[in-house]
Order: C-alpha cells, then sequence, then structure tokens
C-alpha cells in the first residue's frame, strides 16, 4: 500500500493501521523525514515491511519516481490511499490570489489524479495488472464550502469527490475499486498551516 502525506496526522495513523492487517507500507512524505521515518521504524519493530519515499506529489516527476521506486522497493502496488493535502491561511475568497489556488490545487487535486494514474496504469487487469483499490481522502469542507475560511480547499476535495465518481466507473470492469471518505472534524497538524492551530476546538464549540 501507498499512502500520500503519510508521514504524521491522517496518513500516519492510516500507515499504522495498515501495517497491522498486514499491508507491506510505503510511507510518503514531501519534507518531514524524521517523522516518515519514525512511522517505518514502528511498523517494522512489529513485524512489517515499510519504507519511507520522499516525493512532493505536486510534481509529476516526483510522483513518476515515487511509483518506481515503491515497484523497486515493495513490489507490485495494490492499494492506494490518496491523503496528501494542504491549506493556506484562513481568508475570504476576494483575498486569494492565482498563487494560492494554484498551490492548493497542485497538491489536493494534480497530486491524486497523478498518483492515481500511476495506480491505475500497474493495478488494472487490463493492462495486466491484478487489480487494487484506490481511496481518495476527502472532507466534509467539500459538503459545506468552509465559507471564510478556505474555499479554495473546500473546492480542491469537491474535485475529489468527483475524481472518485469518474474514476470508479471508469475502471470498474478493470479490477480496481475507488471510494473516497470525507472525515469530518479532526485534530491534526493541517489546522496550523491555516494559522489556527486550535481550530477543533472552536469548531467543536459551535457545533454542539
Amino acid at each position: 500500500m501507498l499512502i500520500t502525506g503519510a508521514s504524521r496526522g491522517i496518513g500516519a495513523a492510516t500507515a499504522l493501521e495498515a501495517a497491522r492487517r498486514g499491508y507491506a507500507v510505503a510511507v510518503n512524505y514531501r519534507s518531514n523525514r524524521a517523522a516518515a521515518e519514525s512511522i517505518v521504524r514502528e511498523i517494522v519493530a512489529g513485524g512489517n515491511r515499510a519504507v519511507a519515499i520522499a516525493a512532493d506529489v505536486a510534481s509529476e516527476p516526483d510522483v513518476v519516481r515515487l511509483f518506481a521506486s515503491v515497484d523497486a522497493e515493495l513490489g507490485p502496488i495494490y492499494a492506494l490511499v490518496n491523503n496528501a493535502g494542504t491549506l493556506e491561511k484562513q481568508m475570504n475568497v476576494e483575498t486569494m490570489d492565482g498563487g494560492r489556488l494554484a498551490r492548493t490545487f497542485a497538491t489536493n487535486v494534480f497530486g491524486p489524479f497523478l498518483c492515481a494514474r500511476e495506480a491505475v496504469r500497474r493495478m488494472s487487469t487490463r493492462r495486466g495488472g491484478k487489480g487494487g483499490v484506490i481511496v481518495n481522502v476527502s472532507s466534509a469542507a467539500s459538503r459545506i464550502g468552509s465559507p471564510g475560511e478556505y474555499v479554495d480547499y473546500a473546492a480542491s476535495k469537491g474535485a475529489i469527490d468527483t475524481l472518485t465518481i469518474g474514476l470508479a466507473k471508469e475502471v470498474a470492469e478493470e479490477g480496481i475499486r475507488v471510494a473516497a471518505v470525507r472525515p469530518g472534524i479532526i485534530e491534526t497538524e493541517i489546522h496550523a498551516l491555516g494559522g489556527e492551530p486550535d481550530r477543533v476546538n472552536r469548531v467543536r464549540r459551535r457545533s454542539r
């Protein structure tokens, strides 16, 4: 199993659970090598195989290299979790610039598309593969829009929902299942990127 953005948060928890269920795990990370290697050590200590592979999913050459590394180090891929994601400082749409939008969509939309492409090329029974599963990590934000905070992030996750539906239909007869999960309020480091590390507690109080 390859999990993108697996050095922390949801990705790290998924990597550990996947290993407990018997998967050999490729722990992808962009820059936090120490955190990724810590996850790998924990998996290996439990008697399972894991490798940490640096790659920025927003970069097509990096994605191609990432999958080639998984092929070489772990063998055929049977599961992909498109988890890597980013967001930027909370603001209204009227103050967003094109650079912010490009960065957000490069990681949150282009990255999962490129990773899905590489996975399909390897998993598809039409191409000689043995099938597999792709899980896209969306967000509850795709339904509520995150007004006044991250409309761009929410829109990127809406794109992930659509990717999931379309790709699932496209490869259903090639032995590949495609699904998405929409996490709700989860305490991870991503909130600090938006400038409010304690956001979970504020939103939790508001939802009561």
